[in-house]
């Protein structure tokens, strides 16, 4: 599994206020680096996936999600929630999902969190 010493590249689904939220429907996501359990690095991207989720069918929306983790080269995706068709192909790209983000927890801290979840193998 994870470890704290491990390089970690990690996408956490924020509304437009910058809160945690649910993954299909984000309309920004963070993409920060942590390292031996350390945040090094921060970004933020608009994916404009709250409109986008709603034009064409699942599988293309999906597909647009899937792009974006391999583009990024994430490792693992945090949210608020994320449908259970989602988490099984991240978990098939190899991609760890942590859920469950509460919306009034901190971004950042969010990110270190779902680091340390997957490390105590929550």
């Amino acid at each position: 599994m994870t470890n704290a010493t491990d390089r970690l590249v990690v996408a956490l689904a924020m509304d437009p206020a910058d809160a945690p939220c649910g993954l299909g429907r984000a309309p920004r996501m963070a993409v920060a680096i942590v390292e031996n359990g350390r945040l090094t690095d921060w970004r933020v991207e608009e994916t404009n996936w709250d409109v986008l989720h709603d034009q064409g069918g699942h599988g293309q929306h999906h597909a647009r999600i899937v792009r974006f983790m391999r583009d990024n080269g994430v490792d693992v995706v945090a949210a608020g929630h994320m449908g259970q068709p989602m988490v099984n192909t991240l978990d098939k790209l190899g991609v760890s999902v942590v859920v469950g983000v509460p919306a009034d927890m901190a971004p950042r801290q969010a990110v270190v969190a779902a680091v340390e979840a997957l490390a105590q193998g929550d």
